[in-house]
């Protein structure tokens, strides 16, 4: 899990409590402030950091992590024991490069502010410090730009300092933090039938990342049952594989996208995230690249789940149009028959303009 702080030191007084309340709510790792009074009156269950900027240290506040901006903490950890140190670079050129690099691999904590918009730099110190104990923290300006450390050289940044600038900015960091997805409890569902039904727009999704040769996304007529829809990674006599898109569905159909929505294929657009999942329930975020809507002949399958929740897919009537069976065998949607066994999954939450909601809908 990604860590996110949050520095209150430029806060007005009255919205610095208001922020802090909501940060405590929600479960922000660390506060950060050169004011030992805001930190002493924070609850044990967050960290408080201490931004020292240079002062004398030889008496430090009662803290969890103290932040400064010289060359060597040795002689402090010595004398503070109780206390984790860290470092505090700004990246303006090569040689405060070359520091951050050595505090990133050196130091317990290494608080990092890049001048420039680029994130090369960050890059070169993620790389200069793999395998080192340390914590590298990020200075964020925004909630955008903390989803963008988060991911950079796809290990990111362990953590985001962020100053917020309103109420809600802490909620927003923490779910840009908590991006990774928890795997899916995927079920093993039974094929009842199949039917040709006529034309159609279907929807291919083109996402802009390579997906495994057991991953899809999950789609289902119903926002209760879906089915895990395999990514054209299997080879095709007669075209080529396109390791990035899935032969999805219907436009109607449901699938997974962030924080457990559900969107409408027909919704789904260039920039937008949608789930990706593998037989074992590994889930992930993929940002889609276009989605291509075209008409062709749709076929649809029935299914049923141990606990007799009925599952409905709509695809393209074709061969190469595909769905995942357990253990990741490939199944062709025109030859699926009564008793063969599909991927699927069943959310436990009706919707609402695609938000899990617990309420009474019937979809049939």
């Amino acid at each position: 899990m990604k860590l996110s702080w949050l520095d209150v030191r430029l806060l007005e007084p009255e919205l610095r409590t208001a922020v802090i309340e909501e940060a405590i709510h929600q479960g922000v790792d660390a506060v950060v402030s050169d004011d030992p009074a805001v930190l002493a009156a924070l609850p044990p269950t967050v960290r408080t950091v201490y931004l020292a900027d240079g002062e004398d240290l030889r008496e430090l506040p009662n803290v969890s992590v103290v932040i400064v901006d010289a060359a060597d903490t040795t002689a402090l950890a010595v004398r503070h024991p109780e206390i984790e140190f860290g470092r505090y670079v700004e990246i303006v050129d090569a040689p405060s490069l070359e520091e951050a690099c050595r505090a990133a691999r050196e130091e317990r904590w290494s608080l990092l502010k890049f001048r420039d918009p680029t994130k090369i730099p960050l890059e070169i110190v993620i790389a200069a410090a793999s395998g080192a104990e340390g914590n590298i923290i990020t200075v964020a300006e925004d909630v955008t730009e903390a989803e963008i450390i988060f991911g950079v050289l796809e290990h990111g940044s362990d953590g985001v300092a962020m100053a917020p600038g309103r109420v809600g900015d802490a909620t927003a960091l923490l779910s840009a933090a908590n991006a990774v997805l928890p795997p899916l409890a995927l079920t093993e569902l039974t094929v009842t039938g199949t039917a040709h039904v006529g034309m159609g727009e279907r929807a291919c999704v083109d996402t802009c990342s390579y997906l495994g040769q057991d991953e899809g996304i999950l789609v289902g007529s119903h926002s209760k049952g879906m089915i895990l829809c395999v990514s054209e990674t299997h080879p095709l006599p007669y075209m080529p594989t396109r390791p990035f898109r899935v032969n999805a569905g219907a436009i109607h159909s449901y699938t997974l996208g962030a924080n457990e929505r559900t969107n409408y294929l027909s919704e789904l657009k260039a920039g937008a995230s949608v789930t990706a999942v593998n037989v074992k329930g590994e889930a992930r975020l993929v940002t889609v690249g276009r989605v291509k809507i075209e008409s062709r002949p749709l076929i649809s399958v029935d299914a049923t789940a141990p606990d007799g929740t009925e599952v409905n897919l709509i695809l393209q009537d074709d061969w190469h149009v595909r769905v995942l069976g357990p253990g990741g065998v490939v199944l062709n949607s025109t030859e699926l028959k009564a008793g063969d066994a599909v991927l699927g999954y069943l959310p436990t939450a009706d919707r609402h303009v695609g938000y899990p909601i617990n309420e009474f809908c019937r979809e049939q």
